[in-house]
């Protein structure tokens, strides 16, 4: 970075930040927002897949189940050891916040997030059975692999390189789901996989943000941002939709 060029500019012109020493205050602000997201969300989502691993129809699946929440947590900690480089107290955070908290099955409350942490609404509703769960991690696990192709390239280098990192774990995490969906199938569970498909379609569509943010261009200057969310929104919808289609199943 040019001695006369301030943070911001740099920032503006495509630069990358790689401590936490001078960080802007807004910078900092919003960069800490990101990585909360991403960890309430993971440990979210994984407590509550840990509820439903016993569940499964048989060993392999009952393997990948707990596989996935052990590394969904293992995500969320590579992403908080930043965090607590910023000054986040790492030891209390994973057990202050009630991560199996879920509202009622019918709740509609669109993209608020919990009153307790930062994780995205989906993971406020509660998983209802095997098929539910996987159908949920099907669709969620796309969404993610979208919005970690965007936080890929967000201009802390350091987590930038830890999201890129994490990408095929959970890009791995949907392949898994789609193979159990149609493993379950093939079982004759079509009907109650098309109700969930129907179910967790807009819940997961809401956790791309309002189409209209208004915030989008102020983090694209300081490179948190490439993509608008309804960008990204169409991208899922157009994979997502892809693959219920190749399995027979319709779009929520």
């Amino acid at each position: 970075m040019a001695e006369d060029m301030s943070i911001e500019s740099y920032l503006a012109a495509g630069g990358v930040l790689t401590n936490p020493t001078n960080v802007p205050p807004r910078y900092r602000a919003e960069l800490m927002k990101l990585m909360a997201t991403f960890v309430d969300s993971e440990l979210a989502g994984a407590a509550g897949f840990a509820d439903i691993i016993n569940q499964g129809p048989g060993i392999k699946e009952r393997i990948a189940a707990a596989k996935i929440v052990l590394e969904k947590t293992d995500n969320a900690d590579k992403v908080l050891r930043i965090m607590g480089e910023f000054g986040a107290n790492t030891e209390r955070y994973a057990t202050h916040h009630p991560w199996t908290a879920r509202l009622d099955r019918d709740a509609d409350i669109g993209q608020s997030r919990s009153e307790h942490d930062m994780r995205l609404a989906v993971f406020n509703y509660p998983l209802n059975g095997w098929a539910d769960a996987v159908m949920m991690n099907l669709l969620m696990g796309r969404a993610v692999a979208v919005q970690l192709a965007e936080f890929s390239m967000v201009s802390y280098q350091p987590l930038a390189e830890v999201f890129r990192a994490v990408a095929p774990i959970e890009a791995r995490h949907a392949e898994l789901a789609e193979e159990g969906v149609i493993k379950l199938l093939e079982a004759g569970e079509a009907e109650a996989l098309q109700a969930s498909a129907n179910y967790w379609w807009p819940r997961v569509a809401a956790s791309f943000g309002s189409s209209a943010s208004e915030k989008f261009e102020g983090l694209q200057a300081i490179g948190l941002r490439k993509t608008s969310n309804a960008e990204l929104k169409t991208r899922w919808e157009a994979e997502a939709g892809a693959i219920l289609k190749k399995i027979g199943l319709t779009v929520g």
